[in-house]
């Protein structure tokens, strides 16, 4: 059998796979700043890797993270806005109905008895 190699620091824990999709790509992910963490304190990070963890820290980016915040809330209120117009349509729709009834004006479903 071969050897695992030995890890410096932190105890190599490995998870088993995670059972859907999402949860696997936020498992990768972890792995990834993990990694990406390991290379940092050690000094063998890719100028890449340096400058992607440094463009998270600007205060622009910083801005943006809260204006997709917004955004999203934005566009939840918009789709509970409609979602609520259309329950209330549906509601004015059976109050016209039931007064149609005590008005004794036939409804369509009377109509289909004839």
């Amino acid at each position: 059998m071969g050897r695992r190699p030995k890890s410096q620091g932190k105890t190599a824990r490995r998870s088993p796979p995670a059972r859907n999709p999402e949860n696997r790509e936020n498992q990768l992910i972890d792995l990834a700043y993990d990694l990406a963490e390991q290379r940092l304190i050690e000094g063998t990070a890719t100028s890449q890797e340096i400058v992607h963890f440094l463009k998270l820290g600007t205060a622009k980016a910083k801005l943006e993270q809260k204006k997709l915040e917004t955004e999203t809330k934005l566009l939840e209120s918009k789709k509970e806005a409609i979602d609520s117009s259309k329950r209330s349509d549906e509601a004015y729709e059976k109050a016209l109905s039931a007064f149609r009834v005590y008005q004794g004006i036939p409804t369509e479903e009377d109509e289909d008895f004839d």
